[in-house]
């Protein structure tokens, strides 16, 4: 299967396998699940110039954040497969394996970590949240979710290609 192809459905097979995580996570330890509508808040308010806040849930609400947020939600599971293609090529495609997968999925927790956490007013790592460190181990746990999502999914194209 072309590469071009096969990214995107890694990309949203993972993060569903994600979504999936989380949900299950809920029922089994109470945890909630990420509010996808304050990730499209603050995406919504980079357009108008604001990068950061000091706690994205008090900032304005925006039309349409939600379906932004879940958006870009699997936009960037989309994006997050890239790398697992660029690296390991059309060989991981041909025969997928769980170590390059699980690779990027834990690497791909730099993202919150430095980006998306500071920038929604939760600091560095989580950094100003009640609990941090349950909040590190959580995003950890989630992207190595994502990472086994890809392998999952990976298998699944190389089982119906």
């Amino acid at each position: 299967m072309n590469s071009y192809l096969v990214i995107p459905i890694l990309g949203i097979g993972a993060t569903a396998v994600m979504d999936v995580w989380g949900i299950v996570r809920k029922m089994l330890f109470g945890i909630a699940s990420p509010n996808y509508a304050l990730v499209g808040r603050w995406i919504a308010h980079m357009a108008r110039g604001r990068f950061h806040h000091d706690a994205i849930a008090a900032s304005a609400a925006v039309r349409g954040e939600l379906i932004i947020g879940w958006t870009a939600h699997y936009l960037i599971g989309i994006a997050f497969a890239v790398p697992l293609i660029g690296i390991w090529g059309n060989a991981w495609i041909q025969q997928p394996t769980l170590g390059p997968a699980l690779v990027v999925g834990i690497v791909t927790v730099a993202a919150p970590f430095l980006l998306m956490q500071p920038g929604m007013g939760a600091g560095i790592a989580a950094a100003k949240t009640p609990r941090p460190g349950a909040a590190r181990i959580q995003s950890l746990i989630t992207h190595a979710v994502f990472g086994i999502g890809l392998y999952v999914t990976g298998q699944a194209i190389h089982f119906f290609d």
